[in-house]
């Protein structure tokens, strides 16, 4: 099964984190739900509607923005080989990453929780860092 990172579709290899254009991550992403099997990680909800058409089930990670922002702050610090991580990118703690996880993802929770509700797929709603443990435990999935 192909793991998909929107991130690593939506920004240029070997750039500090700089966007594509708009219609060549389009390109991609379509690309990338047009196979048989995969998992994506990433909103990017303008994609959503037809993401979905192809998706399976849906989870939704909820999480608080304290935790949003201590998660943001470990990951780009400390997790040099994270997965989703940019090739040949560098990651940094962004003034702009730290405004869209502190003011535009709150508005976001609640949108993608009414998105959530509406949704008649297999789902499930992960709301906490134990939540998301639990899971990996269960499905035996490394960390």
């Amino acid at each position: 099964m192909k793991v998909v990172h929107l991130d690593q579709l939506h920004h240029m290899p070997d750039t500090d984190w700089q966007p594509r254009p708009a219609d060549e991550f389009r390109v991609l992403h379509d690309d990338a739900i047009a196979g048989e099997q995969w998992v994506m990680e990433g909103n990017y909800s303008a994609y959503m509607p037809q993401r979905f058409l192809r998706a399976t089930g849906v989870i939704l990670l909820d999480l608080s923005t304290p935790v949003s922002l201590f998660r943001y702050m470990r990951r780009t610090l400390f997790e040099a080989n994270r997965a989703g991580a940019l090739e040949g990118g560098h990651d940094s703690i962004k003034w702009s990453m730290l405004h869209y996880i502190a003011v535009t993802t709150p508005k976001n929770r609640r949108r993608y929780a009414d998105i959530y509700r509406q949704i008649s797929l297999p789902k499930l709603y992960l709301p906490s860092t134990d939540a998301i443990r639990r899971c990996y435990q269960e499905w035996n999935l490394e960390r």
